[in-house]
């Protein structure tokens, strides 16, 4: 059961049925600067919400505030010029992958975002219903809800394309914050694979991050699996930043201190969960015919606002 509202400007992020948690729905990209003031406007909203919980930022790990604290676990990577990264960070293999995006033709380049890039958009989405072993959230939306949803943050967003032959096979949204940008939006066509588009993009993003004088990308949950090593490979490693759990009510005070304030899936042990994930991969798989990812080269579709905390 979920349902969003917006409190002193931020779109708030309600979850449950019994303990009602809020979070802010886009929490790697908006800062809570007042925590104490924010709390209160939410205990008198009338909203019933047992159970508040924010980040501190991508790119601050000391805390600050006196409330209960546990970690998220993010993948960040350091930047301080784009060749110090080529020569020192990647991996050999990863450096050709992206020297193969270019000699097969791929250009990469900042774009604007206007209706030609939402339809292209649109394409990639559709190309497959199944992304990374689940049901892709983005099939089959139209043009309007695929707007709405891409046009958040616009001031502070810049939009990397791929291009084979002049039509968009892959995009980055990117989005600059305090001191780290973001991989809000990370996609390339699946058919596209041997072109190695999503490293390309990735490059890209490196080089306006140093230009900008940005110390840190941020890029999703810090992840396990092909994904991880994809990550590991472009010179991403593992970054715990504070996340506070704020009780606003008797409930929520009793959840927190039996510690039943998670997923319920974040109680089973890894070996079940990674065997849970394999057998609906294979599932769908089946279902839907889905390719299998090439070497060096996983199906990455990542929408970070809203993304499950790995455990």
């Amino acid at each position: 059961m979920k349902r969003t509202i917006s409190v002193a400007d931020k779109e708030i992020l309600i979850t449950g049925a019994i303990v009602k948690k809020a979070s802010i729905k886009a929490e790697y990209y908006e800062v809570v600067d007042q925590p104490a003031a924010f709390v209160d406007q939410l205990r008198n909203s009338k909203l019933g919400v047992d159970l508040f919980t924010f980040l501190q930022g991508a790119a601050d790990t000391t805390p600050h505030f006196d409330y209960h604290l546990e970690w998220d676990s993010i993948s960040v990577l350091s930047i301080t010029t784009y060749d110090a990264w080529w020569k020192t960070q990647l991996k050999d293999k990863t450096r050709n992958m992206i020297r193969r995006a270019s000699k097969k033709g791929v250009q990469v380049r900042i774009i604007p975002f206007d209706d030609e890039l939402v339809e292209g958009i649109r394409d990639i989405y559709n190309e497959s219903p199944v992304r990374q072993g689940r049901k892709f959230w983005h099939y089959g939306k139209d043009l309007e809800t695929l707007r709405k949803g891409h046009i958040t943050f616009l001031g502070r967003s810049e939009f990397i394309g791929a291009f084979y032959e002049e039509r968009l096979i892959g995009f980055i949204k990117l989005v600059h914050g305090r001191n780290v940008s973001n991989l809000m939006q990370i996609i390339s066509k699946m058919s596209h694979r041997d072109k190695a588009p999503t490293n390309a993009l990735i490059a890209k993003a490196v080089e306006i991050c140093a230009e900008k004088r940005v110390p840190n990308l941020h890029y999703g949950m810090w992840s396990r699996g092909g994904l991880g090593e994809f990550k590991v490979r472009h010179g991403f490693h593992r970054v715990d930043v504070p996340r506070y759990f704020v009780p606003l009510s008797l409930r929520g005070r009793l959840v927190l201190k039996a510690r039943l304030h998670h997923q319920l899936n974040s109680y089973l042990p890894r070996p079940w969960m990674d065997a849970i994930t394999s057998l609906r991969s294979k599932w769908y798989a089946l279902r839907y015919r889905e390719p299998a990812a090439a070497e060096g080269y996983p199906d990455s579709a990542i929408k970070v606002a809203g993304e499950a905390r790995e455990n």
